[in-house]
Parts: structure tokens; C-alpha cells; sequence
């Protein structure tokens, strides 16, 4: 039996996994609030002591840099030291790894059923591929195409410096330089970064926020709401904050794909994209992707895929398992 977890900020997914017919199966599942538990033993226990499993092999993906199996997760100040959990599993070996290199891990796992065509590309593109991942922060991940395989590896690209291209953008960076010390490709692209590209609209004069909107904000989690409130078409505000962080995602995949020379696909991943799928399928996002000068034609022919299914990472820390103990 395979024991695989997705471990952010806010959830830790925990479940089972079999091998069957070359792919791993789901057995069993179970999705506990992160910050009922002190560290990720104690949410193994509570799993293990529910489900009654003996596993064989584990994988935890979790949602912070990994070095030597042992990752601090920023988020939630847990320490997942991966021999520590083998010891709680009660097997030889368990594996810890970033987050986003279980998506990676994922993609293989994924039906068509779980991924949207933005960008079809060039037909039969092979070569490396790349994941950005929008959603509690931003997480990129690259997979190396050996001439047979993708071999996924993780990075934390998603806190190299925001680069603006044009004066939006670089008064947004002067702006955002008051709030932070660092301004990160984070802080503009993820679920807080939605926020700030909002608040820098409306506090530089770029559109009025109606009262039901000053309230929902105060009372509601913001990104939610301006999301909301962007595809409903009831605040021009929102709409525009909504649009700027398309472009600016288009922007930053193509920076990711130029770096790896990922022309086997680029795969948009985390909670934001499945909502704002449509936005993604306008010419906005494609003409930002596009838009890097003489490198321009060949980001056309990769495909580009947005990732319908919140579980990849899941599959993904199952498939690593998997693979570690031989069984794929």
C-alpha cells in the first residue's frame, strides 16, 4: 500500500493509493484542517489510527523548499523531516518533496478529462515541460525531458524578483516596494497578490470601490470576493485587477519556459486557474505569453494546459512513491 500526502498552509491531504494496470489508484482520503495539528506526524496519526493501513512505500508533498529530505513549511512553521515520518509510518524509507514537484509528478497521472487547452502548440511537441501553480503563494517546478521520460525537479522560481515590462508595471513594482521588502513574482501572482494588484489600482486613483465592496472585503477573504466580483462584472475595479494578473500570469509562464526551454508544454496548476479558466482562454494571456521579442514564435508552439484537477499534487506525491519503491 501506497501512503501519500499534499501538505500546504490551510489543508493536509492524506489518503491511500494501490497500483493497478501501470497508474496509481486511489484507496482512501482523508482532508484535515492544517492548523489543528502541531506538526505532520500528528495528522498521520490521526489518518493511520482512522484507516488501519500498513504502507509499504510514502510520499509527502509538501508546500516549501526541501533540502536533505527535512522541509520547513513557512506557512505554518512545521518542521516535515522525512526519516521522522518513515519512523511514524513504521517503514524503511518515506520521501519529502516540494509541493509543486508533486504536481509535476502528477501530470503523468492525469486524464484528458483533467486538463483545458489554452495553448494547443505545435503538434507532437516533446522536450521539457514546466508547472506554474497560482494559488496561497506561487510555485513553478520543471520536468526534464531524458529522450524517453519527464523527470520532474523542484524550484522555488516564484520568489525570484518581479520584473515590470511596461509603466503599469513599473510603478506597481515603486508601489509594491512600500509594502515589502522583497516583491517576488508571489506578490502579485497568487490569491494575496490579487489583492495587491487591486489595492494598487484603487489607491493610485485607477477606479472607484462602491461601499458593498469596501464591506465584503473588511468582512470576506479579499481574493475570493474580487474574483467574484470581476467575472460577475459588478466591479470595473476588480475586473481590471483580475485582468492585470492574467497578463502578468502569461508574463511569467513564458519567463518560466524560456529558462528550462520547456517546448513539451507549459501546465498552469493551483486553485486560482480552474476559476478564472475563461479569462485564461482570451487573447490576453497568449499575447503576454507570446510577447518576449524574437523568442516569440517558438513560446507559440508550446502547449499550454491548465490543470482542472485539485488532486494532481496528491497523485503526484503517489506516483513518486510509486516509482521510488519500484512499482512503476
Amino acid at each position: 500500500m501506497i501512503l501519500a500526502g499534499d501538505i500546504g498552509g490551510t489543508h493536509a491531504r492524506i489518503a491511500t493509493f494501490t497500483v493497478e494496470g501501470g497508474r496509481v489508484k486511489l484507496v482512501s482520503e482523508q482532508i484535515y484542517p492544517s492548523h489543528e495539528h502541531h506538526n505532520l506526524e500528528s495528522a498521520l496519526r490521526a489518518f493511520l489510527t482512522t484507516h488501519s493501513v500498513t504502507a509499504t512505500t510514502a510520499c509527502f508533498g509538501v508546500a516549501g523548499p526541501v533540502h536533505k529530505g527535512i522541509a520547513v513549511l513557512p506557512n505554518l512553521g512545521w518542521t516535515v523531516d522525512a526519516s521522522s515520518l518513515a519512523h511514524e509510518i513504521g517503514i524503511e524509507r518515506a520521501r519529502v518533496i516540494n509541493d509543486l514537484e508533486a504536481n509535476a509528478y502528477g501530470i503523468a497521472a492525469l486524464d484528458a478529462s483533467d486538463l483545458s487547452v489554452i495553448n494547443p502548440g505545435a503538434p507532437n511537441a516533446v522536450g521539457n515541460a514546466a508547472v506554474i501553480s497560482a494559488g496561497t503563494g506561487l510555485g513553478e517546478a520543471g520536468l526534464y525531458w531524458d529522450g524517453t521520460t519527464l523527470r520532474p525537479f523542484a524550484c522555488e522560481g516564484g520568489h525570484a524578483d518581479f520584473a515590470p515590462t511596461d509603466p503599469l508595471g513599473t510603478e506597481m513594482l515603486a508601489w509594491l516596494q512600500k509594502q515589502y521588502a522583497h516583491v517576488s513574482w508571489e506578490r502579485v501572482l497568487s490569491g494575496n497578490g490579487l489583492f495587491n494588484l487591486y489595492r494598487f489600482l484603487r489607491d493610485t486613483g485607477r477606479g472607484e470601490e462602491p461601499a458593498w465592496l469596501t464591506e465584503e472585503l473588511k468582512n470576506d477573504d479579499p481574493p475570493p470576493v474580487i474574483t467574484r466580483a470581476a467575472l460577475e462584472k459588478s466591479s470595473r475595479l476588480c475586473e481590471m485587477a483580475l485582468d492585470l494578473l492574467v497578463v502578468l500570469l502569461g508574463a511569467e509562464a513564458a519567463n518560466l519556459a524560456l529558462k528550462i526551454m520547456a517546448t513539451g508544454g507549459i501546465y498552469l496548476g493551483g486553485g486560482i486557474v480552474p476559476r478564472v479558466l475563461n479569462k485564461l482562454k482570451e487573447p490576453a494571456f497568449m499575447r503576454a505569453f507570446t510577447n518576449k521579442g524574437r523568442m516569440s514564435d517558438m513560446l507559440s508552439a508550446i502547449p499550454v494546459k491548465a490543470i482542472l484537477n485539485d488532486g494532481a499534487a496528491l497523485l503526484g506525491a503517489a506516483r513518486c512513491a510509486a516509482l521510488t519503491a519500484g512499482l512503476l
